[in-house]
């Protein structure tokens, strides 16, 4: 443990420095750094920054404590990266807030050692996430970030928060990092049906857990998305189906891909994820990157082996003795409509809980139309990065590119109007300037520390030179943020 870890916490009120007179008051105390959102993302730059003193940090989230896809936590499911892709290790392995010292600290080494787990539960990664959040004096929850606007007068950001009970509280940060996460996505076939009359019913996969007791007692259910969401869902509905397959749900599962393909898991493969793709990739033109973002879906959206294994053997167990699966596996097909039905009519306008759905269907290869009825339908269909409202005070000092989104440099800097002496920071706002690594929690160390590097104007934690075997791009081409040649061998 760092020996100054606790004696002043990057929480604590910096009611020593010169700059807070005691005219502002607690509600303007000025940070070195606000992170809005506790996440992953930001929580891992939380934990770092707590082994620097020096700077001062504080944390906001609206939630009344951490929590991570709450939808799907189911049991029996597994983070897809390995478990020294935690909040630090991959940047600073001696911090505190490892999980291997969250595992020493709840007497779970030697079990967690017997289990041979490289691959840990995704419900103990959430708990270990909270273990942090708690025990950090810069987290700070119930916080919702209302407003964020540039003080001109005291070059500084004023942050405005507001509690559950409405309290409003203010404070001043010279640098902001944004770890507001990212929204779900659902086709928009399906969106005039996400009402309360069709709770429950049309949903999309980060309620899951939510319903889930009610989707397995219905006859139909239909799994939209390809991606390990989709397939975690289709398994678990599978597996309320009793032995004799009367019981449980059909297991319908659609998907835009054309094939339920595996994630890229080969020791090369794995390398897209390394500083090094990322100074590739950010040095390409803007439209080659996104051609390659839709070609690469394999990197990051497919589903690991295992899922696509245990699914299949789901199935082969159900067709023993010749019976017929209830389920249907259906890729390479679009969701081209979604309408209500009752008592085997349909009408878009109904308003009352429906009986069941209407799905309109188009196989991309064929070019064929085709019709589902369901119980229920269930959007695995990603999440994505939006701009947040609180934004608003201050969006004409952001320099937006052509589609709306952020122009983000090397550090996770936000390009902004110079008359900004302070820094904006995203992080999993970048797929479109830094690649598919942006969401995988395997960069998130690293980019945590390359961030309080940016912040701290020094090396708080060094960053590997090169992290890949793999040579990305021509020899001599060069390293966008520094324009300096790049050594190759």
């Amino acid at each position: 443990m760092h020996a100054d870890a606790y004696e002043h916490g990057p929480g604590q009120s910096p009611e020593h420095d010169p700059e807070h007179s005691p005219e502002h008051g607690p509600e303007y105390e000025i940070y070195d750094l606000v992170g809005v959102g506790i996440g992953p993302f930001n929580l891992s730059l939380a934990a770092l920054a707590d082994g620097t003193p020096a700077l001062r940090t504080l944390f906001l989230d609206a939630k009344p404590a951490f929590s991570w896809h709450p939808g799907l936590l189911m049991e029996g499911t597994v983070l897809q990266v390995p478990f020294l892709a935690d909040l630090v290790t991959m940047a600073d392995p001696t911090s505190p807030w490892s999980y291997l010292n969250y595992l020493r600290e709840h007497d779970r080494m030697f079990p967690f050692f017997f289990s041979e787990r490289f691959h840990i539960p995704r419900r103990e990664y959430d708990h270990y996430c909270r273990w942090v959040a708690e025990h950090l004096p810069s987290c700070r929850f119930d916080a919702r970030v209302t407003e964020v606007e540039w003080d001109e007068r005291h070059e500084a950001f004023a942050v405005t928060h507001r509690s559950a009970d409405g309290a409003v509280s203010r404070v001043r940060a010279r640098q902001i990092v944004l770890g507001v996460g990212t929204n779900p996505v659902v086709p928009e076939p399906l969106r005039p049906l996400l009402t309360p009359a069709h709770a429950g019913r049309v949903l999309h996969s980060a309620d899951y857990r939510t319903h889930r007791a009610r989707l397995a007692g219905l006859d139909d259910v239909t799994v939209i998305g390809a991606g390990q969401s989709g397939a975690e869902v289709a398994l678990d509905l599978l597996r309320h189906q009793d032995g004799s397959g009367a019981g449980g749900p059909y297991v319908r599962w659609l998907a835009r891909t054309p094939a339920f393909a595996p994630m890229e898991y080969s020791k090369i493969g794995l390398e897209h994820f390394t500083p090094d793709y990322i100074r590739y990739f950010r040095a390409l033109p803007e439209e080659r990157r996104e051609e390659l973002v839709r070609a690469q879906w394999q990197l990051y959206k497919g589903v690991s082996e295992e899922t696509l294994a245990e699914i299949h053997d789901e199935l082969y167990e159900r067709t023993i003795g010749g019976t017929e699966p209830r389920a249907a596996l259906h890729p390479g097909v679009v969701l081209v409509a979604a309408e209500p039905e009752r008592a085997g009519t349909s009408t878009s306008t109904s308003t009352s809980t429906s009986d069941g759905y209407l799905l309109t269907c188009r196989h991309t290869e064929q070019d064929a139309l085709f019709e589902v009825r369901t119980s229920a339908i269930v959007a695995a269909t990603g999440y994505a990065a939006t701009r947040p409202a609180f934004l608003d005070t201050m969006a004409k000092l952001v320099d937006w590119d052509e589609q709306g989104r952020y122009r983000i440099d090397g550090d996770y800097r936000v390009a902004l109007d110079a008359s900004v002496s302070g820094a904006l920071y995203v992080q999993n706002a970048e797929l479109h300037t830094h690649g598919v690594g942006a969401p995988d929690l395997t960069l998130g160390a690293w980019r945590a520390a390359t961030i309080l590097n940016a912040v701290a104007g020094r090396t708080v934690l060094r960053v590997p030179e090169r992290a890949a075997w793999t040579t990305f791009g021509a020899p001599g081409a060069r390293v966008p943020e520094a324009g300096a040649p790049v050594v190759w061998p």
